[in-house]
């Protein structure tokens, strides 16, 4: 193999880090390798110590390396176990970096105020009985009124994730085949691996699921149907409501499809932009419709309610009876609170235009640098690059965090970067130059 210094084209940090990165993709590094020290490094490509240094620090940030303080820099060897395959890839590393635009998550400074909610819960954590109804009369109402159709039942879990692998713990079994959304959700695909599921993955446009997609994929009889009717991750496309009728209808008339149940994730809820939709205006008997409440009130609530036929929510909550039990009644009160109170609604409404605005003005950015963009929902957005791994390391070199796309396909094929469109505040034209940049690279 070459020597490192002789593979550098680039004497900068971008270039410098994403040449050790192409080494690593291709096995010229091995995981474990030790690199080069600052200074020999600096020595070799006669350039300051402190470009190479920018450069380690960039590749750190992304998971590709590890400092072991004088014994030197290494090949990251293992990954965090604790974590499922594919948040693995999500991610990255926890140094601090100028702008984390990985994340997915909702701007903290964004979210409600909850001390006024704090205030008005009772201060002690009791209950009355373990086997008291799972949800508060008063949030339930709310839950119903907003629902996007006529629900049956409704619960409350711990998030959207929780709901969507308990609507799959009832319906998939070892073996079953379930659509999903190509590119997707990550964790999705975990939970699918979990269960022993295969994947059929399903395209989209601009208007979500393609129904001549769906049907094709019905032909292999899927036990389920899991989408992302708005703000869909990663891709911040939303599913219009004549699509949605669409894919009923395309549901309804397939033969084998009569017990194939969707499964919905309105992960952003109501600072998504879009109007809320459901298959279930269409076909209530065979929808599961999750709403999370933790991008607009705050993900460390961890409350997300799902609704559907009455036979398949009681099964959920009977089984969570022998687990978690129930949502806490306190959490539920809270919600209930920053659901209602005036002052609340309107700190989630001003964001909801927020996270417009900032998707907006970046899209715009983005396309006056050469790199067309349609403003997206939610948080995130999809950007396809030249080389996946070359954009994600030159955007650490300048600073700036971002998710690579690969966990996120279905299928492999493509190079793609998520930028979590939402967390940017300010700058965005020198964002989107920095983003352009890469994606040409």
């Amino acid at each position: 193999m070459k020597p490192v210094a002789a593979q550098i084209e680039e004497s900068t940090p971008q270039g410098i880090a994403a040449a050790i990165a192409r080494m690593i993709s291709s096995g010229d590094l091995a995981p474990g390798d030790r690199l080069p020290t600052v200074r020999a490094l600096a020595a070799d490509l006669r350039i300051s110590p402190a470009t190479v240094s920018h450069a380690w620090q960039a590749l750190s940030g992304v998971g590709l390396i590890v400092s072991r303080g004088r014994s030197g820099s290494f090949v990251r060897a293992t990954s965090r176990r604790w974590l499922p395959p594919r948040f693995q890839g999500l991610a990255g590393q926890l140094e601090a970096t100028r702008l984390d635009l990985s994340t997915g998550t909702p701007d903290p400074e964004l979210l409600p105020a909850i001390g006024p909610a704090l205030s008005r819960v009772s201060t002690r954590a009791g209950t009355t009985s373990y086997l008291t109804e799972p949800v508060i009369p008063e949030l339930e109402t709310v839950l119903r009124d907003t629902w996007p159709y006529e629900v049956e039942a409704v619960t409350v879990v711990d998030g959207a994730l929780d709901a969507i692998s308990r609507a799959l713990e009832l319906v998939v079994r070892f073996g079953d085949r379930v659509i999903v959304e190509s590119p997707g959700f990550p964790p999705f695909f975990d939970l699918l691996d979990h269960f022993g599921a295969v994947r059929v993955p399903v395209e989209l446009d601009a208007d979500g699921m393609l129904p001549e997609s769906l049907a094709a994929a019905l032909k292999l009889r899927p036990t389920a149907v899991l989408l992302q009717p708005r703000a869909q991750n990663p891709t911040g496309r939303s599913l219009t409501r004549a699509r949605a009728e669409e894919l009923a209808r395309v549901i309804r008339s397939n033969r084998g499809a009569g017990e194939t149940i969707v499964i919905e994730d309105d992960h952003s809820g109501e600072i998504s932009a879009t109007r809320d939709v459901s298959l279930g205006s269409w076909l209530p008997d065979q929808v599961l419709h999750v709403r999370s409440f933790s991008k607009s009130h705050g993900p460390d609530l961890r409350i997300a309610a799902i609704g559907g036929p009455t036979e398949l929510i009681d099964q959920l909550v009977s089984r969570r009876i022998l687990g978690p039990g129930w949502t806490s009644r306190m959490l539920q009160t809270i919600l209930h609170d920053l659901l209602t109170d005036p002052s609340s609604v309107s700190e989630v409404n001003d964001a909801r235009r927020v996270y417009r605005a900032r998707q907006r003005k970046l899209a715009e950015a983005l396309s006056a640098h050469g790199v067309p963009t349609v403003a997206a929902d939610g948080v995130n957005t999809w950007i396809g690059v030249s080389d996946e791994r070359s954009a994600v390391v030159r955007l650490a070199a300048a600073g700036i965090r971002v998710a690579a796309g690969t966990p996120f396909l279905a299928i492999s094929g493509g190079n793609f970067i998520r930028v979590t469109a939402g967390q940017v505040r300010g700058e965005f034209d020198s964002v989107a130059a920095e983003i352009a940049s890469a994606a040409r690279a």
